[in-house]
This record gives C-alpha cells, sequence and structure tokens, in this order.
C-alpha cells in the first residue's frame, strides 16, 4: 500500500466507531493521581498520565491558579491503552508510565495481538511547560500501522471554579488556532488577562482538529518511533522561557535543569538514612515532596502549601512546615519569614481581613481572586498566623544565631506584636480571638478552619468572637520568644514586659480553660465567654506551645492517646465519644498528620518520649499502606483494623507541605533534638528509638556554618552516638 491510501485509510481507523474492534479487558480505572509541580506549575493526572474530562474533576496542568489544559488523553487506534506501570521518581522530576495495546486490527483489517505495541511516556514540568517524550515499539513479527493521538482541550478554569465554585460569568473563549506543529487555546478572563495553552510537537502531527491531534505510525518488527510534545502555559505576553519549537535537545535540557535544581536543593539540608528501608521510603518522599513543593519566591523558598487545592503561598502552612524540619533545613525558615515579613498587612481593610501587623493567610494570583469574586488575593483571615510567625522568628534564631537576619525583620516582629495586643484582642481580655469582618472570607480562622469545627459539647456551633485555646499557647510562646529575642538586640525593658506578660497569659489561662471534668482544655470561648467543653487534638498544641502546666500536659498526653482519639494510626482531632465525631470529616475526627506531629513535639518538650514513639509507630505504618508512601493532608480516623490500611479522605491533597514535614518532626521529637547557639552544640535529650530502628545516620547538617556527619544507634537501655565528621568548634551532647 503506498503511502498516500495508507496514510488514506488511517484516516478512516480513527473516525470509526470503537465497537468495531475485538475489546480486551481493560485495566480498572482508580482514583490514584500522579503529581507534577515546578514553581507556579502544577499538573494531576490519572496514572495513565492522562488529562480526563470526566470522573476526578481536579486532573489538569495549572499555571498561577488556573487550568491550562483540561483535557489530554492518549488513544491507540481510538481506544485507551492498557496500563502495564505508572510512577513518579522518588526525586519527583519524571512520571513515567508503561502502556501497551489492547486487541486491535490495522487498516488491511490484520489482527494486532495485545501486548504487540509499548508505548513508554515520560512527563515533567520545568518553567512554566509541560514537556513529554512518548516512544512507540513494535515487539510483533510483523510490519504495523497505527494511530496515535491526543484528544486535548482547555477550559481555563480557575482553581476556586474547580473547587466547586459557581460563577455568574465569564470571559471570552476563542476558537482553538490550527498551527502548523500542534494547536493554540486562548482565553481572556474578565480581569482583561489573556491566557495561552500552545500545544505542539515534533514530529508535527500528520492531522490536527480543535480538539484532537494524530500521529499516523507505521513500525517494522522491533521498530521505534519518538514524540516530543511541549505545552506552554503563556500569560498575557509572556511566553515559556523556551522556543516555541519541540525536540529532543530541548526535552533533555529541561530534564537537565530539573535534575540539577534538585540536586542543588538537597544539599541545603541534612540527609537522612535508617537500617530501615520501608523508613527509608517514607524520608525520601517526604523529602523529595518538600523539595517539589518549595518554590522560589523574590523574598526566598517558600513552601506552597499543597496539590491541587492550596498549590500557593499560605502564611500558616508555610510557618508549621518550615518549624516541622527547621533542625535540617533552616534556610527554609528564613525564606519563609522574610516572605511574610514582605507582606505584612500594614493597613485596615476589612475586606480582606487586614489590619497592621498581622501576617498573610493566603496569596491567590487566578482570575476570580483578581476580579475579587473571592477574597483571597492577599487574604489575612488568620488568627494564628501572627504569633506562629514570632514562634519561628524565635526557633530560627535558637537554630541558626542568625542575628543580622533578625534584625533585618525585627520592626515586623514589633508590628505582630502590637497586632497580638491591639487588634488580636478584641475585648481586651488578655485572649485573642477572631471574628470574620468580611462577608466572603472564612468563618473559623484557626487551622481547623471548616463550618463545623468549632462547638458545644451538645454539638451546637459556637458564635463568635471566638478565642482558640492553641492561639493563646501560640501567643504565650511568641511572647516568650520575642522576649529572648529583645535580650539579645539589647531591649532589655521590652524583654521583661513581654516576659511579665506571658506569665500572666499562662496563669490565667490555665485558670479559665482547664476542664477537669473532661481531662483536657477546653477548645475555645465563645463570644459570651462561655468554655466549649469538647475533647479535641488542640489541646495538644498547648504542649507545643509550653503554656500548660506540668500536671495538666500529663493529663492531656495520657487523654490524647485513650481509645477515644488514637486510632492506632495517630490522635484525632476530635475524640469519638464527642457528638460532632465523624470520622469521614474534614476536622472533626479525622487524623492529621501534622496535627500529630506537633502534638509529638509537645510531648518530647515535656519529657513524654514514649508517647511521641506511639505517634511515630503509627504514622510510619500508615505510610507503608498509602501509594508512594506519601502521607496525605488527611485520613479518616477509623480505628485501625488488622491487616488493612488506614482509610483514604476522598478529596485530600497529595502532597501535602506540613505533611510531608511529618516525619522529621516525628524523629527530631524521638531523638529530643535541640541546639545551642553559645557553644555551640548539638543536643540529644534521653533519645529513643522504635524497635524497627537498629541505626539513623544524618549527614550534612549545619551547625554554625560547619556541617556534621553523625550515627545514632539504638540499645537495649539507650541510644549511642559515633561521630563520622565534626570540627572541634561543635559539641554533641546526649543526656540519658
Amino acid at each position: 500500500m503506498n503511502k498516500e491510501k495508507e496514510v488514506k485509510k488511517l484516516k478512516e481507523i480513527i473516525q470509526i466507531d470503537e465497537h468495531y474492534y475485538v475489546k480486551a479487558t481493560s485495566t480498572r480505572v482508580d482514583d490514584r493521581t500522579r503529581v507534577l509541580k515546578h514553581g507556579d506549575t502544577f499538573a494531576v493526572f490519572d496514572r495513565f498520565g492522562d488529562i480526563q474530562s470526566i470522573g476526578r474533576v481536579e486532573h489538569g496542568i495549572y499555571h498561577f491558579d488556573t487550568r491550562y489544559l483540561s483535557k489530554y488523553e492518549l488513544k491507540i487506534n481510538n481506544l485507551r491503552p492498557l496500563l502495564l506501570n505508572s510512577t513518579v521518581r522518588e526525586d519527583n522530576s519524571l512520571l513515567t508510565v508503561d502502556l501497551t495495546n489492547p486487541e486491535l486490527k490495522d487498516e488491511r483489517g490484520s489482527l494486532i495481538s495485545q501486548g504487540s505495541i509499548h508505548i513508554f511516556r515520560a512527563k515533567l514540568l520545568w518553567e512554566g511547560a509541560h514537556y513529554e517524550h512518548i516512544r512507540v515499539t513494535n515487539y510483533s513479527d510483523k510490519k504495523t500501522s497505527l494511530v496515535l493521538s491526543f484528544e486535548v482541550g482547555a477550559d481555563f478554569a480557575d482553581i476556586f471554579e474547580v473547587r466547586g465554585t459557581n460563577r455568574e460569568r465569564r470571559g471570552r473563549y476563542f476558537s482553538p488556532q490550527i498551527l502548523k506543529n500542534g494547536v493554540l487555546f486562548k482565553y481572556i478572563g474578565l480581569d482583561n488577562i489573556e491566557r495561552v495553552t500552545r500545544l505542539i510537537s515534533d514530529p508535527n502531527p500528520d492531522k490536527i482538529l480543535d480538539d484532537l491531534i494524530a500521529f499516523y505510525i507505521t513500525l517494522e518488527p522491533h521498530g521505534k518511533k519518538d514524540l516530543y510534545l511541549k505545552l506552554c502555559c503563556e500569560l498575557r505576553d509572556s511566553h515559556c522561557q523556551s522556543s516555541p519549537e519541540i525536540s529532543l535537545g530541548l526535552y533533555q535540557s529541561a530534564f537537565t535543569g530539573m535534575t540539577f535544581s534538585i540536586r542543588k536543593g538537597r544539599l541545603k539540608q541534612a540527609q537522612i538514612v535508617t537500617s530501615n528501608e520501608q523508613f527509608n521510603n517514607w524520608i525520601n518522599r517526604a523529602s523529595a515532596d518538600l523539595h517539589m513543593l518549595i518554590t522560589e519566591t523574590p523574598y526566598g523558598p517558600y513552601p506552597y502549601a499543597g496539590v491541587p487545592w492550596f498549590s500557593t503561598a499560605f502564611g500558616r502552612d508555610g510557618i508549621i512546615t518550615a518549624l516541622e524540619c527547621l533542625w535540617m533545613n533552616p534556610a527554609l525558615a528564613r525564606g519563609v519569614l522574610n516572605f511574610l515579613a514582605k507582606t505584612q498587612a500594614k493597613e485596615l481593610d476589612p475586606e480582606h481581613e487586614a489590619e497592621p501587623g498581622k501576617i498573610l493567610h493566603e496569596l491567590r494570583q487566578g482570575e476570580m481572586a483578581i476580579c475579587n469574586e473571592v477574597p483571597f488575593g492577599r487574604y489575612y483571615g488568620t488568627i494564628d498566623a501572627t504569633p506562629l510567625f514570632i514562634i519561628l522568628a524565635s526557633a530560627y534564631f535558637k537554630r541558626t544565631g542568625d542575628i543580622d537576619f533578625i534584625r533585618s525583620i525585627w520592626e515586623n516582629i514589633l508590628l505582630a506584636l502590637d497586632w497580638i495586643d491591639n487588634y488580636g484582642d478584641k475585648d481586651g481580655d488578655g485572649f485573642i480571638e477572631y471574628l470574620r469582618s468580611g462577608e466572603k472570607g472564612l468563618v473559623n480562622q484557626g487551622w481547623k478552619d471548616s463550618g463545623d469545627s468549632v462547638f458545644h459539647e451538645d454539638g451546637s456551633l459556637a458564635k463568635g468572637p471566638i478565642a482558640l485555646c492553641e492561639v493563646q499557647g501560640y501567643c504565650y510562646a511568641a511572647k516568650i520568644g520575642a522576649a529572648h529575642l529583645a535580650k539579645v538586640l539589647g531591649e532589655l525593658a521590652l524583654a521583661d514586659r513581654l516576659e511579665k506578660e506571658a506569665k500572666e497569659l499562662k496563669k490565667r489561662f490555665n485558670e479559665i480553660f482547664w476542664c477537669e471534668d473532661i481531662s483536657t482544655y477546653g477548645l475555645c470561648l465563645d463570644g459570651q465567654k462561655r468554655l466549649c467543653k469538647v475533647k479535641t487534638s488542640n489541646a495538644g498544641h498547648l504542649l507545643f506551645s509550653n503554656i500548660a502546666e506540668e500536671e495538666q500536659a500529663r493529663i492531656v498526653a495520657k487523654t490524647l492517646l485513650s481509645k477515644e482519639f488514637f486510632s492506632g494510626w495517630g490522635i484525632r482531632t476530635v475524640a469519638e465519644d464527642e457528638v460532632r465525631y465523624n470520622p469521614m470529616s474534614y476536622h472533626n475526627g479525622s487524623v492529621w498528620p501534622h496535627d500529630n506531629a506537633l502534638i509529638a513535639l509537645g510531648f518530647s518538650q515535656y519529657g513524654f518520649k514514649h508517647m511521641a514513639l506511639e505517634i511515630l509507630n503509627g504514622l510510619f505504618q500508615a505510610s507503608t499502606f498509602m501509594d508512594l508512601n506519601r502521607l496525605p493532608e488527611l485520613f479518616c480516623g477509623f480505628v485501625k483494623r488488622p491487616g488493612e490500611g488506614p482509610t483514604l479522605y476522598p478529596v485530600a491533597c497529595l502532597p501535602q507541605a506540613w505533611a510531608s514535614a511529618t516525619v522529621f518532626c516525628l524523629l527530631q521529637a524521638v531523638l529530643g533534638l535541640s541546639f545551642s547557639r553559645k557553644r555551640p552544640q548539638i543536643r540529644f535529650n534521653h533519645p529513643i528509638l522504635p524497635d524497627y530502628l537498629e541505626w539513623v545516620e544524618i549527614k550534612n547538617l549545619e551547625v554554625a556554618s560547619e556541617t556534621v556527619d553523625f550515627v545514632l544507634t539504638r540499645h537495649a537501655q539507650n541510644v549511642s552516638i559515633n561521630v563520622l565528621k565534626k570540627t572541634r568548634n561543635v559539641e554533641i551532647a546526649v543526656i540519658h
């Protein structure tokens, strides 16, 4: 058959009805996704490497809070291939997929046996573009012709639309533009910004329609064919930073850039290896996820909160993530502090909940935020990010001794302290509380910010202003931390005032919030100063902040590890005997890894190492059941059942920064790890290790501009430390 007739026949094949083919059993569809991210671009694929326009709505390629590609489905002779394997590399640089053909017929009507054709896909994101390499290999003993096609589409949906927010109006869509090497989609939003999706390939497609590009491929026995595709996400007149062409060289250049970036990022943090390969898998995935979520901003590195819903800067999430991994990557804390100092509110703006000195909650750059359809363009509706900012600044200084940086943000710290006293405490009772000032903002403004997360023991929702228990603890820790910084900076009068205020806050808090009858602290004070006597995980954060008295801390720890709270996988957000408990809820009975990590750190600070170890054990076991060993944002709070894994929460972010950082915080907790800047010194206070870790090796740990390598080994009665590399300037102290 000559080339012209062959092409004509193949065009017919791609357009004929699907029932023409003998169907093989297809791979079962599941809801596991594959995620890539670089900078302000992220992608969510199914395991085939596709973006399906049906099923899970979050599939897509997104750029600055807009979905630039909403459909991208690979077909072979108009049928979906069969899935062989799909994985994201351990360092998150590349998604690779292996596919094969179902049973097909070629243009002559001859049978193409199932499994004769192998399709390899490799995908990566780099500088606002999606790159893909496809290799098609014919493993049959005869010449084979086939059609490889992509069904494509771009809806330019704002991330809030994808999440379910309805819009009355949208911008203007333009008809797709056919290019010689692909197709271009364009949309001008209500913000008058032009957004363009440009999908191109090498070689040029044989067929291009508005919603389809196709390649007519003929392969000799054991012959191969390589295709390269590139999708550019273009905003206004700025194009992706590489040529509008695509080739092997450009693909390899993007891959080289990605791998170099990952390697450079790893050099900035300590490396951890243990005797347990499953535990190593958890650590390696967590480390890779953190690197993927960290975005370089003009003010330094910042961990975006999570994919898909929160791939942007969140104040609270960034601070807690930085705290969780401060010991092994202090540079991240510096980036977070600098970013939040530069975006700190300077004036009153009730619609965006901004007040002088307040720290950012959320930053969005999509059409709906720009048009103020949602208030989250630069939104300050959080009650806890401001004291947490001060806590992180103090912790960063204790970890690094970087007084020059603290001086550079000292005015921001003072502004944050003023906000606590002048704006946070709305009624002058010494506790800070929140009450939404705008119609569109968040009703609840602690970390449990869903609408039903703050309630009384009878289940009725608490009415504001709301003074959350853990936020008072954060304010106590913030004033203690700021007092320490003030002393170092020579502001002794300020330090003395802050210490007195912290002491008084601790006294009054323990008098008012402690509930002897439920063996824990109350959740909050409502607008009428009634205490919500509800057992929640919020109380565990009071140990993290050290506001709890010693005896009360011991009781809280015991309560949190009771069967009402501890599922076997972790501590639930709400005890199962509370009225609003629901293990499938977002905040009222689920298990959040970061919540557990902060509680474990609090246990450790009060000397409850074995209690912290129980949390580590539960979350480690949970990670072994998770796809790619990746802990999600949260999972359901059902009790652990023999031989079964945790029950997943259906729309949890994967990955989520503060869930990824959990493992590092838990290790710090059980090792009792801290630092002294004066000597300098690494301290281990009564360290313990679980029975599945014989040893833990930590390399490249930065202390006083030096790096230290050492191994911790578990023994019957204690943990020993063998130093592999250090200078004379750094001491290592172990308290048994």
